[in-house]
């Protein structure tokens, strides 16, 4: 077995990381968003979870088929549309049921 420099595996670590980011990004550019609004597919998104509890797998599926990035995620639980119980599945948070209500109450 040969010895690595020191760093190498720090590099190949960070290589593999940027490569599932160019994955991703490429995935949430190859959707078709059928020309929505950023408001509707935050709305579709956030219909089409509902009430349960998305693993990360589902979360970013979610993202993806709604045209945004998975990274997404991360973002909205800063800002509190999301929140991650301690069953390590993510929910909406009341405010986001909150707007999406409003929405929903508008486009009538």
């Amino acid at each position: 077995m040969t010895q690595q420099a020191p760093g190498v595996a720090d590099i190949a670590a960070a290589l593999r990381q940027i490569s599932r980011g160019f994955a991703a990004l490429a995935n949430a550019v190859d959707q078709d968003p059928a020309g929505l609004s950023e408001s509707d597919r935050y709305q579709s998104v956030l219909h089409e979870w509902g009430h349960r509890g998305l693993g990360r797998a589902e979360t970013s599926a979610l993202l993806r088929k709604h045209g945004f990035s998975p990274q997404a995620a991360g973002g909205w639980v800063r800002g509190e549309w999301l929140e991650t119980r301690a069953d390590g599945r993510r929910y909406l948070t009341a405010r986001s049921r909150r707007w999406l209500a409003e929405q929903e109450v508008g486009n009538v």
